[in-house]
């Protein structure tokens, strides 16, 4: 029997898989034993792009729900080491260590949280990188709103005001009400950079700047974290903020399995993969999601995001059966780009093109985002094999409806 082994069931493992699953039920006979194995540390597939959300009662969806239907093997296991020469990977699993053998590799192992060596950030920082440290910070806060009133419990210190950081923050006085903290609160995020949503360029910054005006979020630019403990952040400058809560979102960084792989990596730690997925440098390996940069467009590297992983994923998983069972592959071009920000309370920002031209603001662009998490990026969850090949299908969606 032949093996697919897919890493890693985020955004990009899980429509690879599924991907797979599909093209495998096409082809028919010749690919009937075919064996699809997904690894990933958890039973249950994150929609991590809602991590910073008050409500995380729908983000984690068990992956037996999605995947058994479709005939489709998982795994719980950490990943420790991949062999491309041995075609092997090392996994660690409750009853110890597995080597698995396979035929093709889909590797969608993700990006991670860049923490730096900041003393005391490991022990008192929190982030929502994971479900679990999302909900490790929601049950922090829950626990702050039973204690006496202080400054520290009442000011939350968002690091990183790029994308996670804008929409940590400009969410938080809804957590914090959620929470039972009311009354004179503060919200600050801070960033090296002398501008918040460095990258959203000069259209967008103006609406960003507005809606944390507009939320009581106060930013402090320009301007680095020295250290952290238990009741306060120190700044480079050498102020001292009092706080207990601490919110880590400054930088993203490819998982560290691609860099034990003997190939080059962008500044990002990532594969390059051409349009097929197919990773290049390594024979039998494909590769998709925030592990892998391809020129989408011929011009311009996918980003870091969902909106990227999860057609990458679809193709890489249609391809890598195709290129086992000899069948043609199908290559993948995105001709559009955008950005859906959420501004918490405020709304959003929906931003067109790569130089982010502003599109729509405030309610109307919330509507827009508030489909997309909530409808546009969940799989099908009836179970029905039929509507979870046609999600999986090699296709490029049109890009987010809404009123302007």
């Amino acid at each position: 029997m032949a093996r697919i082994l897919v890493l890693g069931a985020g955004f990009a493992g899980l429509w690879a898989a599924l991907g797979a699953a599909r093209k495998r039920e096409e082809i028919g006979a010749r690919a009937a034993d075919t064996e699809i194995l997904v690894v990933d540390r958890n039973a249950y597939h994150n929609i991590r792009v809602r991590n910073y959300e008050t409500d995380l009662s729908d983000v984690a969806l068990p992956l037996a729900g999605l995947l058994d239907p479709v005939g489709v093997k998982h795994l719980a296991a950490e990943v420790e080491v991949i062999d491309p020469a041995a075609r092997q990977v090392t996994v660690a699993t409750g009853a110890g260590r597995e080597v698995l053998t396979y035929d093709r590799l889909v590797l969608t192992t993700g990006s991670e949280l860049v923490r730096p060596p900041i003393p005391g950030l490991a022990i008192h920082g929190f982030d929502v990188d994971t479900y679990d440290a999302a909900i490790e910070l929601d049950k922090h806060l829950a626990a702050l709103g039973k204690q006496p009133p202080s400054p520290a419990r009442t000011t939350v210190v968002v690091v990183g005001a790029g994308f996670t950081g804008i929409e940590v923050a400009t969410e938080m006085p809804d957590k914090l009400a959620r929470a039972g903290i009311t009354g004179e609160r503060r919200i600050i995020l801070i960033d090296p950079n002398p501008v918040v949503g460095a990258t959203f360029g000069a259209h967008g910054r103006p609406v960003i700047n507005e809606a944390l005006s507009a939320l009581g979020v106060e930013t402090r630019l320009g301007v680095r974290v020295s250290a952290v403990d238990a009741g306060s952040i120190t700044l480079d400058t050498g102020d001292v903020i009092p706080t207990e809560t601490v919110v880590w979102c400054a930088g993203m960084r490819a998982s560290p399995l691609a860099a034990a792989l003997p190939v080059a990596r962008d500044g990002l730690g990532r594969l390059a993969v051409d349009h097929f997925m197919r990773a290049e440098g390594l024979a039998n390996v494909f590769a998709a999601g925030d592990v892998a940069a391809c020129l989408i467009d011929g011009k311009h590297p996918t980003v870091m995001s969902c909106q990227f992983a999860r057609p990458m994923g679809r193709f890489a998983g249609h391809n890598v059966v195709a290129d086992l069972h000899g069948e043609p592959m199908l290559p993948l071009d995105i001709d559009w780009y955008v950005t859906v920000l959420d501004l918490g309370g405020w709304g959003a920002l929906y931003t067109t093109g790569w130089d982010r031209e502003v599109h729509t603001t405030g309610a109307a662009a919330k509507a827009t985002k508030q489909i997309i998490n909530r409808q546009r990026i969940y799989p099908p969850r009836d179970g029905d094999p039929a509507a979870l090949f046609a999600a999986a299908a090699p296709t490029i969606q049109a890009a987010p409806p809404t009123k302007k």
